[in-house]
């Protein structure tokens, strides 16, 4: 999970905070509340998740106990990498 996290970080560091910012991406803090990512960001982010890892999330998925922290995201991911 250490490495979806990381990976999950960098592309939301580059492509919404670009590169700054990084002190307020905590594994735990929500990416809604602190603004990180807007709604159509989050569009980008499953995109993102999809591309990469090679799973697909379904639109009941999209969920902000699925998506909506590092923690979340890494957790998420893992478990439909390994369903996969």
């Amino acid at each position: 999970m250490h490495d979806i996290k990381k990976t999950v970080r960098s592309y939301i560091l580059e492509n919404f905070l670009m590169g700054d910012g990084g002190e307020q991406l905590t594994d735990d803090r929500s990416f809604l509340d602190h603004h990180i990512i807007d709604s159509t960001g989050f569009i980008e982010l499953v995109t993102f998740l999809e591309s990469t890892y090679r799973i697909r999330i379904a639109d009941e998925e999209m969920l902000p106990e699925n998506l909506d922290s590092l923690e979340n995201v890494a957790r998420f991911v893992a478990s439909k990498t390994r369903a996969a």
